[in-house]
């Protein structure tokens, strides 16, 4: 089996890739277009871990045989479509996006250009080539001010809170037209508060743990009255990897009513236990050994006081369940951290 990895040098992209090439033999496509949205050295030492040590298109892996990369972009339609043709790919797992709520207040047009005409490209290239599965990154961030907890993929996702969440929203939208119209099997995976090592620079829990050690205040929005679905990325890996071979059909796993018709599928994949943020603060100081100085500040325009994933359909379908908790997987990060800063 062929699959494509778009976003493989990002952060999910980098731990579900290794983690493919480690456990089986599936011939592995990565691509990414290594944008400076932050520190591309973190993106540049992933792909020297997947064995590729200056980006370039087409480059086989010193390490792993059955990866080769190609510095590409998706919103290159042209270029998408013949890397398809070229591959025929079996499968496509695409995480490749513009990330980032803040970011998106402060510049949105990378948002559409990337996450709506790039996915527009991905839909078109596997509608072009008869993809046999695509599984696509979704977000927490579509059920915006929901107060229904835990949020279900039956819940309504109507009001989006910030430009990002908009874009993971169309996306949906999207690959259920396709679904719908050409028959090819989409799965939208909503992500729930991704963390660990070789983690994004602008996640919070990234600037928590340079300001600490670097004695300077962390900042706590809404006063600390927030909770996540903090979920280890290995976990993350493990439940793509689980559903590269379940590909919904008409009529099958997501039989609500206005999908059963297509064979379409969402799911959350998160670790069903919500949070409270000064609980992350603790545990986060524990890992350190080193307490926070703490700057209390409003709520944010476009973030979500909770988030709480009911994975319920993932469990039953493949048996998802996360194995990490933050207990465990804090620390490994900090770990990581520590190594690659040297601090």
């Amino acid at each position: 089996m062929k699959i494509l990895i778009t976003g493989a040098a990002g952060f999910i992209g980098y731990h579900f890739t290794l983690k493919l090439l480690r456990e089986t033999n599936w011939e592995v496509v990565g691509m990414d277009n290594l944008n400076d949205y932050y520190d591309p050295a973190i993106k540049n030492a992933r792909l020297r871990n997947l064995g590729i040590e200056q980006p370039g298109s087409g480059l086989q892996s010193t390490i792993f045989p059955g990866f080769r990369f190609y510095h590409q972009d998706i919103e290159d339609g042209q270029a998408l479509d013949e890397l398809f043709a070229t591959h025929r790919f079996d499968v496509c797992v695409h995480l490749a996006a513009q990330a980032g709520v803040r970011y998106s207040l402060e510049n949105p047009h990378p948002y559409v250009q990337t996450n709506v005409a790039g996915f527009l490209n991905v839909l078109e290239a596997a509608r072009k080539h008869g993809l046999k599965h695509l599984i696509y990154a979704s977000s927490s961030s579509v059920y915006g001010n929901n107060h229904k907890t835990p949020f279900s993929p039956s819940d309504a996702v109507d009001h989006p809170v910030s430009l990002y969440a908009a874009t993971k929203r169309a996306n949906e939208l999207m690959a259920h037209t396709y679904s719908h119209l050409f028959g090819i099997p989409t799965t939208g995976l909503r992500f729930f508060t991704v963390y660990g090592p070789f983690g994004r620079p602008d996640m919070a829990y990234f600037h928590f743990t340079k300001n600490i050690l670097e004695g300077r205040p962390i900042k706590v929005f809404n006063n600390g009255k927030m909770k996540r679905d903090f979920t280890y990325v290995d976990d993350i890996a493990e439940g793509i990897l689980r559903l590269l071979n379940k590909p919904p059909i008409r009529g099958g796993q997501d039989t609500a009513p206005d999908r059963a018709a297509a064979p379409f599928a969402l799911y959350n994949i998160g670790n069903h236990q919500p949070v409270p943020l000064l609980e992350f603060i603790r545990l986060l100081e524990d890992a350190l050994g080193k307490k926070a100085e703490l700057e209390w500040l409003p709520m944010q325009p476009g973030d979500l006081e909770e988030t709480y994933a009911d994975i319920e359909g993932l469990q039953r379908l493949v048996g998802f369940q996360p194995a990490t908790p933050l207990e465990v997987g804090l620390p490994r990060f900090v770990e990581w951290y520590r190594s690659f800063y040297g601090v």
